[in-house]
């Protein structure tokens, strides 16, 4: 990986193993659970790239599952941990961050990242250290 810690990175290329299938990234499973329809979340799932998983994800000529936005932090959390769990030598980097703030630094989203200039939420660093908190504790 290019960037420091850009194995954290949904993009990042560790496959998991979720709902007895194997998904290319976290982004791939991630976009699929947006959708109930098994056609929708399987083209996701064998798209050829992260951001082509993430493109298709976004479609809104999908039908996007009406409980998306009660569900869709846990959903990410189930695949970090996931990823985090199924990747001994990412699970070890992540710990090796100890209690340092994580935060996905992007301009492009204010919700997952900090917007760009740390008005945004965070959501993904605040997953990351509440799964490096569980993970420290096992």
């Amino acid at each position: 990986m290019q960037d420091p810690y850009g194995e954290f990175s949904n993009f990042a290329p560790f496959p998991i193993q979720q709902k007895r299938k194997r998904w290319p990234t976290t982004e791939h499973y991630f976009q699929a659970q947006k959708f109930l329809d098994t056609v929708h979340q399987e083209q996701i799932r064998h798209a050829n790239t992260p951001m082509i998983a993430a493109r298709l994800g976004r479609e809104r000529s999908r039908p996007l599952r009406r409980d998306w936005e009660a569900v869709k932090v846990s959903i990410m959390r189930e695949a970090l941990e996931a990823k985090f769990r199924q990747h001994p030598e990412l699970t070890a980097l992540l710990l090796n961050t100890a209690d340092a703030l994580l935060v996905e630094h992007t301009t492009n989203d204010s919700y997952w990242g900090d917007g760009g200039d740390g008005s945004g939420k965070n959501m993904l660093g605040q997953l990351l250290m509440e799964l490096r908190d569980a993970l420290a504790r096992v």
